[in-house]
């Protein structure tokens, strides 16, 4: 995960725009229901590490995401992958670091929303840095504030109705090969580094409606898929989309 969005108050479902920049010959799976170990988490697999980029579990109503930071890029032999952050963080909570030894781990961000508060912890693989986000819309990137897009893109997020409007600043533009962009594509020594997935999350205690899409960035509807005994009600100028609903958390999630 490289760019997270969020806006939030307190005692309101956060609205979390997520975008995965990954080297696009590594395999993952739409969102759904992968651990057994997790019944009510769903979240996208990467298929090599087994882990996610991002999961929202059901019963909470809590979002966890992880991004990359550059301080230590590979991990020390034997330690944990970072994909196995956001599941211990919907799972445990704040207590996550109970339940996992970051000796010899990357560096990472990791962010845990819920109804009633924003967290992130930084690590920059010796020390962790914990923050207590603000209400209102924050953003998260890999690169931090170097690379400039919460400089270039947060004002037009804080302004700009969600979801519909945040999908529209995904779609504003190509990917490009520039740092400051939302959706990107740089091309290095024959491999080609880009953003792979999009997603709109919105979660609260028993019911989650995720909308993604592999091309954000194409002016196309959107995967739709909701969890929950009921859908959940939307706001904002909706357009035609794909959708999958069921009411059964331990079910494999879909999406046609």
């Amino acid at each position: 995960m490289c760019t997270v969005v969020v806006r939030w108050s307190v005692g309101r479902p956060p609205q979390i725009l997520a975008l995965r920049d990954e080297l696009t010959t590594r395999d993952f799976d739409d969102p759904g229901t992968w651990w057994p170990e997790f019944p009510d988490v769903v979240g996208g697999r990467d298929r090599i590490a087994g882990g996610t980029w991002c999961a929202s579990r059901i019963s909470t109503g809590a979002t966890a995401l992880v991004v990359n930071r550059p301080l230590k890029q590979d991990a020390d032999a034997g330690a944990p992958s970072r994909g196995v952050l956001p599941l211990l963080a919907v799972a445990h909570g704040a207590e996550w670091l109970d339940h996992l030894d970051l000796g010899g781990m990357a560096s990472f961000a990791l962010l845990l929303a819920t109804p009633q508060r924003v967290t992130t912890w930084d690590f920059d693989g010796r020390e962790l840095r914990t923050t207590e986000h603000p209400e209102g819309t924050s953003m998260l990137t890999s690169g931090g504030p170097e690379n400039r897009k919460a400089e270039t893109f947060l004002r037009a997020f804080e302004e700009s109705a969600y979801p519909d409007g945040w999908r529209r600043l995904v779609q504003d533009g190509p990917p490009r090969d520039d740092p400051a962009a939302l959706v990107v594509r740089h091309e290095r020594d024959g491999q080609v580094f880009a953003t792979v997935f999009g997603e709109l999350i919105d979660a609260r205690p028993g019911r989650l409606r995720l909308e993604y899409s592999r091309q954000p960035w194409v002016g196309e509807p959107w995967q739709t898929l909701e969890v929950g005994e009921a859908p959940l009600a939307r706001n904002g100028d909706r357009t035609g989309a794909d959708t999958t609903s069921w009411s059964d958390p331990t079910r494999p999630a879909r999406s046609r």
